[in-house]
């Protein structure tokens, strides 16, 4: 198996950066990114239209990396091939890294695809069991197929009560779900508590880790639960490229476990078969690009602290996160009404989740987009007092 660690893969990019250059193939991908946003000079099809600060779907605006636009334009001039050695490539890659082998691993869609396959799978043993809010969206792919969510009740600060979690897993329990951080609280479990839960919890049942925004963390290593699949434990970890590595479009995502959950999941999924090209080659290319991810981390967190601020001066406040997006108490205000006022105004964020009527999400994007979002805050914030009062 090729090996493949940060000094080898930089040099390595480097080199074909520079053999790009000579050729004049590296300007290509970026006059691309700049004039593809349009079809017919009006229509936004890409991203947002010119104005709008699109901040509802935890994206990272700084992506795609240079190094991975330098990868998909001539991963796409081979788009007439189906997926093959890039495959091989990033699981190479993902399991050196994590200490695992390529069977250890499985590619999808975003991570969205074997989080949905895997529920899909254990639907057919019994329920899933989540807390009240968490990240339900491929859970429910699960229970369309006939299966059920058991969810734990609310907790006064909306975090994940692993004593109570543990304490539900009855035998009719084939999964539980957590998601650390949780979207959309944005919170991050004490690493040793959720080390304890999941070697105790997965004697009784699976437990899956949905780790999508790990690297966003104050520790992404101690966060993760990766090691204890080595060590033995009935445990799955998803991660996605989505995120930090800003390629949500390109969807490329993975799920770490032993080899029989991953020969599971693979049951329910097209595996290798259904990933693309510029999307494996984008994701190969930004999973070593340390300078990328490191800037994307500090602008995220640039533009929290600036939310942060905002909503202190506004006397609002927001759950503690260590991601890329923010929970924030409005009080008696109605979160729905207050998107719509948010809208209005051109700042996009997400409304209400279940029934947490008063709790509003937001993303952080490029720093413009998160001034609109602060510049708009007083506005929308009187205009929904002043629709709740009508």
């Amino acid at each position: 198996m090729t090996q493949f660690n940060r000094r080898t893969f930089l040099g390595s990019s480097a080199a074909i950066t520079g053999t790009l250059a000579a050729a004049g193939a590296v300007q290509a991908p970026v006059a691309a990114a700049n004039t593809a946003g349009t079809l017919a000079g009006t229509t936004p099809v890409y991203g947002p239209a010119a104005g709008v600060a699109k901040l509802n779907a935890n994206e990272n605006p700084y992506g795609p990396s240079k190094a991975a636009l330098v990868q998909m334009y001539e991963a796409s001039k081979l788009g007439a091939y189906y997926v093959g050695n890039s495959v091989a490539t990033l699981k190479s890659m993902i399991a050196e890294r994590n200490n695992v082998t390529p069977e250890h691993i499985s590619l999808s869609s975003g991570s969205s695809g074997v989080l949905a396959y895997l529920a899909v799978a254990v639907s057919q043993q019994g329920k899933m069991l989540g807390p009240d809010l968490f990240w339900d969206t491929t859970a429910k792919v699960g229970v369309r197929q006939g299966g059920e969510i058991k969810r734990l009740p609310k907790t006064d600060d909306l975090g994940i009560d692993l004593d109570a979690m543990y304490a539900a897993i009855t035998p009719d329990v084939a999964l539980a779900h957590v998601t650390n951080p949780n979207n959309p609280t944005g919170s991050v479990l004490d690493t040793e508590e959720l080390q304890t839960f999941c070697k105790k919890a997965s004697k009784k049942t699976k437990v899956l880790l949905d780790e999508a925004y790990n690297e966003l963390t104050d520790d992404p290593e101690a966060n993760s639960m990766v090691g204890l699949i080595n060590d033995g434990y009935d445990v799955l970890v998803a991660r996605t490229f989505s995120k930090i590595y800003g390629l949500a479009g390109m969807r490329v995502g993975y799920m770490i476990a032993s080899p029989e959950n991953i020969e599971l999941i693979n049951r329910y999924g097209l595996g290798d078969y259904a990933m693309n090209q510029p999307g494996v080659a984008a994701a190969v290319a930004s999973y070593n690009d340390w300078g990328f991810l490191e800037m994307s981390k500090s602008k995220i967190l640039e533009a929290r602290q600036m939310i942060e601020a905002a909503l202190k001066t506004n006397g609002l406040s927001a759950l503690p996160s260590e991601t890329s997006f923010l929970f924030v108490n409005l009080g008696e205000l109605d979160a729905e009404i207050f998107r719509e006022k948010m809208a209005e105004q051109n700042v996009l964020i997400r409304g209400v989740y279940r029934d947490y009527t008063n709790w509003s999400r937001v993303s952080m994007g490029k720093l413009d987009a998160v001034q609109m979002y602060v510049d708009a805050l007083p506005k929308a914030l009187e205009e929904t007092h002043r629709a709740m009062r009508a």
